[in-house]
């Protein structure tokens, strides 16, 4: 199967290392935009979070930077969030390996002296957030100016939080001639003006996904205790097969996981501290049904490729309602129907009611403890014609 990657041009020891982490099949935005990218044209990619846009760009990067020896950083990956970097980097890192080339992550909540003292000891990549690449750079700790390979990653989530002043500051300041390469959900607006302003000749490629909509799920609000909250959130898992939970913060997950097994709930965390093997082992136990349950932070399951998820619970409630989309979209797939359980707080009732209203979702915020005989069948039960 791994022979897929090598008609697509990837070098054998490259697909050997994908290999190694069960890696054999490409997905489409990697079918479509590899040949371009290691043949080193400008490549522009649509294509939603999730879709393997990572190796997309990682394996034409590895393979076109220059081996010569130098002293000076030469491919970047600009990404919007901490998590994020730490992501790519470790999905990237067996890669560079191959290649001998040293990769690491810049991001902004990190002690920046260790960060200039590993760019000191010589780096060839950073995956880097755009603020703390600019205070590296106004530290003199490291040039753009040199670059052969620039990748602009989930340049629509870099819009949607004001990140793009930043990233074009950046472009601006690459004096070299080198390769870029765009990857976004969307290409319109804002990011249509980056491809246009800081691409040549950008060869472009689409890969179509369709959107889950509202209807094809099953919404249950469930308003909770405070001290009940994780034993509601149990009994859920407990109903369902396959369950992704989602936290706001890496901290979150972990502690959620904990007290998911302490209720008995096989439950492990998801997110950008832990190294790739671990996610990876993770997502196989998950699969063959031997935990329960994914707890996940936004970033970390932007990546994931996980089907057949029978219930989404927002444990910590989505800030807007494009992410609900996007949390609750992994369990309306291939034509069944999901549901996806929002655990609000007395405090949180207001912002929970705004997204619904974003929604268009008109249904009552159902108080439950979890010793409701309710919460065993959620999917059956139905909360507009029994609202108490």
């Amino acid at each position: 199967m791994t022979e897929e990657f090598r008609v697509l041009g990837v070098a054998s020891d490259l697909v050997a290392s994908l290999k190694e982490r069960g890696i054999q099949t490409p997905f489409p935005i990697q079918t479509l935009t590899i040949p371009d990218a290691l043949a080193g044209r400008d490549v522009c990619g649509k294509a939603k979070t999730g879709s393997g846009k990572t190796l997309a760009f990682g394996l034409p990067l590895v393979e076109n930077l220059s081996h010569a020896d130098s002293h000076w950083v030469r491919g970047l990956i600009l990404v919007p969030t901490r998590e994020l970097a730490l992501q790519v980097a470790n999905e990237l890192h067996p890669l560079a390996r191959c290649r001998d080339l040293d990769l690491a992550p810049v991001y902004g909540g990190a002690p920046i002296e260790d960060q200039i003292s590993k760019i000191k000891a010589g780096l060839d990549v950073i995956v880097a957030t755009p603020g703390r690449l600019i205070d590296l750079i106004d530290r003199k700790a490291v040039s753009v100016a040199k670059l052969e390979i620039v990748v602009v990653d989930e340049a629509d989530r870099m819009a949607d939080m004001g990140f793009l002043p930043q990233v074009e500051w950046i472009l601006r300041h690459v004096e070299s001639r080198h390769q870029t390469m765009l990857f976004s959900a969307t290409l319109d607006g804002a990011v249509d003006a980056l491809v246009r302003r800081y691409q040549s000749d950008p060869v472009r490629h689409e890969v179509q996904s369709r959107q889950v909509t509202v209807d094809e799920m099953k919404h249950r609000f469930v308003a909770v205790h405070e001290m009940d909250k994780v034993k509601v959130a149990a009994a859920i898992i407990r109903a369902s097969k396959r369950t992704l939970v989602f936290s706001a913060t890496r901290h979150g997950c972990d502690r959620l996981s904990r007290k998911l097994k302490a209720e008995n709930v096989r439950a492990e965390p998801i997110h950008g501290d832990l190294r790739q093997k671990a996610r990876e082992r993770s997502l196989a136990r998950f699969a063959s049904g031997e935990i329960q349950a994914l707890v996940a932070t936004d970033v970390a399951a932007r990546g994931l490729h996980i089907d057949d998820v029978d219930v989404v619970i927002h444990y910590d409630p989505p800030p807007d309602h494009k992410t609900y989309l996007h949390r609750s979209g992994r369990t309306a797939r291939a034509g069944e129907t999901g549901m996806a359980v929002t655990l609000s707080l007395w405090n949180e009732e207001l912002e929970v009611k705004r997204l619904q209203r974003r929604l268009s979702l008109d249904m009552p915020i159902v108080e439950m403890f979890s010793n409701d005989d309710r919460l065993e069948s959620l999917e059956r039960w139905d909360p507009v014609a029994e609202p108490v």
